[in-house]
Parts: C-alpha cells; sequence; structure tokens
C-alpha cells in the first residue's frame, strides 16, 4: 500500500442531498494523514490529498454509510459515466411505475370519483399493496440510505423523504384496515400521495442528472481531442499504435487533417497547427524544425515529423484535463458556507416536522389526525435541501470548464472566486505586456571597438543566460556573423546584468547598477542612451577589463492586444500597475503607451512580491500577472496569481490562473467569468435559501388560519424535485458566456 502524499479523486455512491458532503468529507478528514478532502455532489465526486491509503479511504467513507470507489484512469472516469446514464434511465422506470399508480387515483381524486374508505375496503387495500410495490421497486434507495443514515447517527435527505412517504402509507393502510381508530373525518387516504411524491422526486432527480451531465462537456470535449492512435516510424517503417503505445522520443508522423497524438518537437516538415482547443487563440500556429508541438491539436496544411517528448499523464493536454478536474472539485468561501449550513439543515428540519405535528396535534381542528399528518409530512417532503448543496458546485463546473475553453485554466474555485473581487492588476512587462523576444535595435562603441567585436564578447557573456534581454544579444551576433566564444567564471547578478572571462579578459553586460557595480564609468555613453529610454529601448553597457566599450539598444515590440486588454481592465474598474526592472525612462515610455495607472521602475526580482504585499496593505485586492522565474513569488504573494502558459513551468505552478494564450485578454475573460459565476451561485444560493424559508412556513400550515390554504404534499414533492432542476439549468446558462471582443 503506497502512502506517499499524493492526489486521490473517488468516485462516491450513496449521497442525496448536501447534508451528506459533510458527512463524507468529516469521514475522509478523520482519516490519518489526510490534509484536505473536498467532495462535489454535483459530480458525486471526493478529491483527497495526503498521506493515506485509497484503501483506507474508501473504508472510511463506507464506514459512514456510502460507497466510494477509486477513479484512476480515463476508463475509470467513463464507466462512472457509464454508469450514471444507466442509473438515469432507471430513475426514469422507476418514475413511470410510480406515477402509473398516483396519477389515476391523483385524477380520479380530484374530480371526487374516489370510493369511500368504508364502502370500498378491498379495492383501498389493493391501492396500499400496489403503493407498497411502488415504494419497494421506485423508493427503496431513499429508505436504505435513510437506515444507513440513521445507523451512523445522521439524517440527511433519504431520511425526510423516508418518513414523509412511509408516514403517509402506513398511515392510509392502518386506518384501511382499522378505519375505527380515527374519528370519520379524519378516514382519508394518502397512497396516491406517497406515489406520486416518489415520482415526482424520482422524475427531478433524472432530470438533474441530465442537467449535471452538460455541466461536464468542456471536459468531455478536452478528452475528445486526443486521438486513440498514433502513426510512429519503427525500424524504418511506419506504423500505426494506440496512444498509449507511444514512448519517450519516439518518431511521430502527423499528416494533414491529423491531430497531434502527443507533445513534441518537430525533427522535420513545416505546417500551421490549429491550437484554438487548448489556447482559445483562433489563428493557427506556424510550426517548423524545433517547435513544439502539442497533443490534441490539430494540423492543417504539411507533413510533421516529431520526437515525443511528453506522453500519457505528462502531455500538456493530460495535465490541462486534470486542472480543470481538480478545480470542479474545489470549493470556494461562499460553498464552504452553504456546506455548513446544510450539514444542520436536515435535523433542524427534523426539530421543525415534531413542533408541526405538536402544534396541530394540540392546536388543530378537526380531523386532528389528518392535519397532523399532511402539515408534517409536507414539511418533510418540501425541506430536502438537495438544491443547497447543488447551488454552489455546479455553477464552479461550468465556470471552470467555459474558462478552459478560452485558455484559461483556473486551478482552484477559490481562485476563480477571488478573481471577480481584485482591485488592482500588477502586470510584469517582459513577456507579459511585451513579446517577450526582445531584439538589438542599435549598437554604439567607444574607442577602437567595432561593432561586430563588441556584439562577439557581448553574446559570448550573454549566451550563459537565460533573459530574453540575453537571447537577444546572442541572437543578433549571430545575424551578424560574430559567433560567440568560450566564457569562464560567468556570473549572473539578478536585477543588473552578468558578467564573465572571455580569453583572459574581464567582460561585464548590463545596467548602469552593474557597471556602478564594477567601478566603470559610463561617460558620455549614458548622455546618448537616454533618448533610448525615452524610445522605451533597454541600454545594455559592456565593459572590457573595467572600461566602457559600448552600449546596446534593445527594444521588446509590444503584444498586440496589449493596450486593449489593459483598456478592457481599466473599464471594470481596476487599477494597472506596471512592475519591471527596467530604469524609469523605459518603463515610463512603454507605461504611457499602453496605458496604465502606475508604474514601479528599476524593481529588483526579490523586491516583486513586497511591492504586491505594499498595495495589499493599502487596502487593494491584487492580482499578479507574470511569466518567468523570478514573478514566482509575487505570483505566490498575490490574492490571485495569473501565469502566462508560454512562461515557466515555475510560473504556471506558482500561480492560481494559467493563461494558456499569452495575451493579457484571457486576465479579462477570468475576472468577467469570475463574476458571472460568483453571480450565479449567489442567484442559486438565493432561490434555495428562499425556497426552503418560504416553503416551510407554508408547508407547516402558518397560512391556514388566516386564509385556510394547506400545501397539498404532492405540491411539495414537485416543488422539491423542480428546485434542483432549476438550480442546474440556472447553472448551465454560465455555459452561454461570451468573451469579451
Amino acid at each position: 500500500m503506497s502512502t506517499s502524499t499524493q492526489t486521490y479523486h473517488l468516485s462516491i455512491g450513496g449521497m442525496s442531498c448536501a447534508g451528506c458532503v459533510a458527512s463524507v468529507e468529516n469521514a475522509l478528514r478523520q482519516v490519518p494523514g489526510v490534509e484536505r478532502a473536498d467532495v462535489n455532489f454535483a459530480e458525486h465526486t471526493a478529491t483527497v490529498q495526503g498521506e493515506a491509503s485509497v484503501e483506507a479511504l474508501t473504508e472510511a467513507v463506507r464506514a459512514a454509510g456510502y460507497e466510494a470507489a477509486e477513479l484512476k484512469s480515463e476508463a475509470d472516469q467513463q464507466e462512472k459515466e457509464a454508469a450514471e446514464m444507466a442509473h438515469y434511465r432507471a430513475l426514469l422506470r422507476k418514475a413511470a411505475v410510480a406515477a402509473l399508480v398516483g396519477v389515476p387515483l391523483f385524477a380520479v381524486g380530484l374530480v371526487g370519483a374516489m370510493p369511500a374508505l368504508e364502502a370500498a375496503r378491498p379495492f383501498w387495500l389493493i391501492v396500499g399493496v400496489a403503493t407498497l410495490v411502488v415504494l419497494g421497486y421506485s423508493g427503496p434507495q431513499f429508505f436504505v440510505g435513510a437506515w444507513k443514515a440513521f445507523r451512523n447517527h445522521n439524517a440527511n435527505m433519504d431520511t425526510l423523504i423516508a418518513l414523509g412517504t412511509g408516514t403517509a402509507w402506513a398511515y392510509s393502510m392502518l386506518i384501511t384496515v382499522f378505519p375505527e381508530l380515527v374519528p370519520p373525518s379524519a378516514r382519508h387516504v394518502y397512497f396516491e400521495a406517497a406515489a406520486i411524491i416518489i415520482a415526482f422526486i424520482n422524475l427531478g432527480s433524472a432530470l438533474e442528472m441530465r442537467a449535471r451531465g452538460k455541466t461536464s462537456e468542456a471536459i468531455r470535449r478536452l478528452i475528445g481531442l486526443q486521438p486513440k492512435t498514433a502513426r510512429v516510424v519503427r525500424e524504418g517503417r511506419e506504423v500505426d499504435v494506440p496512444i498509449g503505445e507511444v514512448g519517450l522520443d519516439d518518431t511521430v508522423r502527423v499528416r494533414p487533417g491529423e491531430k497531434v497524438p502527443v507533445d513534441g518537437v518537430v525533427l522535420e516538415g513545416q505546417s500551421w497547427v490549429q491550437e484554438s482547443m487548448l489556447t482559445g487563440e483562433p489563428l493557427p500556429v506556424e510550426k517548423s524544425v524545433g517547435s513544439e508541438v502539442v497533443g490534441g491539436t490539430l494540423n492543417d496544411s504539411g507533413t510533421l515529423l516529431f520526437r515525443a517528448t511528453r506522453i500519457g499523464a505528462d502531455t500538456a493536454l493530460a495535465r490541462i484535463i486534470a486542472l480543470v478536474r481538480e478545480a470542479q472539485s474545489t470549493k470556494p468561501q461562499i460553498g464552504r458556507l452553504a456546506d455548513r449550513v446544510a450539514g444542520v439543515f436536515v435535523p433542524t428540519v427534523l426539530i421543525i416536522a415534531v413542533v408541526t405535528l405538536l402544534v396541530w396535534f394540540n392546536f388543530g381542528p378537526e380531523p386532528r389526525t389528518a392535519f397532523v399528518l399532511v402539515t408534517t409530512m409536507t414539511v418533510l417532503i418540501i425541506a430536502c435541501p438537495c438544491a443547497l448543496g447543488l447551488a454552489t458546485p455546479i455553477s464552479i463546473m461550468v465556470g471552470v470548464g467555459k474558462a478552459a475553453e478560452f485558455g484559461v485554466l483556473i486551478r482552484n474555485g477559490e481562485a476563480l472566486q477571488r478573481a471577480g473581487q481584485l482591485s488592482a492588476v500588477v502586470l510584469d512587462k517582459t513577456g507579459t505586456i511585451t513579446e517577450g523576444r526582445p531584439q538589438v535595435t542599435a549598437v554604439v562603441t567607444t574607442g577602437s571597438w567595432a561593432e561586430k567585436d563588441l556584439l562577439r564578447v557581448a553574446a559570448s557573456v550573454e549566451a550563459g543566460s537565460e533573459h530574453p534581454l540575453a537571447q537577444a544579444v546572442v541572437e543578433s551576433a549571430r545575424s551578424a556573423g560574430a559567433s560567440p566564444m568560450d566564457v569562464q567564471a560567468f556570473e549572473s547578478i539578478a536585477g543588473h546584468g552578468v558578467s564573465g572571462d572571455v580569453e583572459g579578459r574581464s567582460i561585464a553586460i548590463g545596467n548602469a547598477r552593474l557597471m556602478a557595480l564594477h567601478g566603470v564609468d559610463c561617460g558620455d555613453l549614458a548622455d546618448e542612451t537616454k533618448v533610448w529610454d525615452e524610445q522605451g529601448c533597454s541600454a545594455m553597457f559592456v565593459a572590457v577589463d573595467g572600461k566602457m566599450a559600448g552600449a546596446l539598444a534593445v527594444s521588446d515590440p509590444l503584444k498586440t492586444d496589449s493596450r486593449a486588454a489593459i483598456a478592457d481592465l481599466r473599464a471594470k474598474g481596476l487599477k494597472v500597475v506596471m512592475i519591471t526592472g527596467d530604469n524609469r525612462a523605459t518603463a515610463e515610455a512603454v507605461a504611457s503607451e499602453v496605458g496604465v495607472d502606475d508604474v514601479y521602475a528599476e524593481v529588483l526580482p526579490e523586491h516583486k512580491a513586497d511591492k504586491v504585499s505594499e498595495l495589499q496593505r493599502s487596502g487593494e485586492t491584487v492580482g499578479m500577472v507574470g511569466d518567468g522565474i523570478n514573478d514566482a513569488p509575487a505570483l505566490a504573494r498575490a490574492d490571485v496569481g495569473f501565469a502566462i502558459g508560454t512562461g515557466t513551468d515555475v510560473a504556471i505552478e506558482s500561480a492560481d490562473v494559467t493563461l494558456m494564450r499569452g495575451s493579457l485578454h484571457g486576465v479579462v475573460d477570468a475576472i468577467g467569468l469570475s463574476r458571472a459565476t460568483v453571480r450565479n451561485i449567489k442567484q442559486n444560493l438565493f432561490g434555495a435559501f428562499v425556497y426552503n424559508t418560504v416553503g416551510i412556513p407554508i408547508a407547516a400550515g402558518v397560512l391556514y388560519p388566516f386564509f385556510g390554504i394547506l400545501l397539498s404534499p404532492i405540491v411539495a414533492g414537485a416543488a422539491m424535485a423542480m428546485s434542483s432542476v432549476t438550480v442546474v439549468s440556472n447553472a448551465n446558462r454560465l455555459r452561454l458566456f461570451q468573451r469579451e471582443a
């Protein structure tokens, strides 16, 4: 048995209402080693993290009166969905059988043609037996669930339904056999109520299950992206193999119109690949030798031969599916509040039912027994908190799935809720507002230094750095035909630049702070490069053996949509701040071009998180957007961290939200979806609370003394069943959410 720290996904059976969520979560959290357990009532699944074995987890769930099985693979998930479809059809059959008995009785009763109990006792005995068959075929799950809950000292929706319908049948059967036990005025049977309530609840559960299925369409679409086979080159021959048999470093061919089977790097060929299904970006992306391709994307035109670099659960598509599933299973703060309320709701309803019984028994009019039965049964039936339990998770599932369609991967429900509460967004400049692919636009030399020689020594040192500016210098040197030389004693100083020894000479390349650190006087070059700052270019000074040799102007072009995205963020009422290690003049030039509210310039990487904290202390709820390793602390410190998906894995792991497109419009989409989802959750919770708050007193009979109105148990059953369907249908409206143009 493995007890290493990991995440388990369990399928949970037997849950009937939000009260069950608390029972299952408590059972899981009490297992030694469990760090976190979240139960998704909408999906009937649980996500558990910690150092516990799956056997211990499933045993704990079973001990609490429910069923559990681990969801290990996609096959398990498909098996679960197939079982749910079979259950959906079974619910429809059960509803039909119950309606077959209940509806005719109800219809005959409406027109007043029902025979009197005393005059037709054999008829009512047959009806009673038929109703018992209905309870045994269409409603055994309620009675079994109620018994399991009772055995575990719990109460849930099954308890309420079993008590309501069971009492109705038992009372009706009792007075059918022994009518003299009650006054003539109370000799009314409720067989049709028990049957129709069971029919309504089964029908409501079936409709709810079908509507719930639509919330997982985003996941199913993602799963459908991966082809079943791949064409692999082995021993000089091309063979089609199942996707699971593709190995690392296998050479794979993908032809025009085919889907890329796994992640890899192109070895041969040129084509355009549609990546919109993963990134939300509508335009195809050009791929050639050295380009990365992602499994699930669609090859448009040419033929590509590529080497498989990530397979199975490591592919980008598999990680996206896992991330979306995990996010759909988590709860925001507002959802945990609903779960806590639901946890005490059923016991509270039972108390209200007892109080209702006592009040009508002691103060009600005749036929007292009939009034007691009707009101108590109606309270039990109408109060089932299904809608309350579905209100949050169903909206989270749709919201997270919709975000994935836009290329926005949200790590958890908490981030989805917080994103809509942001008041300020901090944007890293390089790679976030700009392309992150800077170019050398000007070279100035001093003394006898030639431009090509300056580029050669600068590129020799910069070749050891992964910074985008360094790559621009190396690329410029190669274009000029200046091959980099070997470097010794390479050193990178974050926020300053790099240094090293080339052919016995000490080279330093970086900003004015690095020059001051090495005691180098920038001289007239400091004045000459000021115009670069005003143009939004970064000046990189080059010193050789402690003397100024020249300077390079490096410009990082803005992303084409940065200005529009920032305008959208400001239109949503957010304060937009740019943060960069560049000097203030360069930063101000870029800031004025894109229209941000404020600028933090010359900020060292380790101080970015401090700037986020500074904004938080001033009362702002802060989102941080970045793409580099040096952004990771700030992403983690922010209330919501947004990682540009084209950036580093470290940044993505530190963030709450990953933007697969590499566009700031992803932040706009995430915030818009967050606000729509939270608004949807509040609508659901409001509807569920109002339904129960208004429904229970009416069911208890508060209107009867004033208006003579008493709610029928049949109406209560229909209302309870439809409340869940209404919540799920409202959540599915989020699927119509449109991103901003």
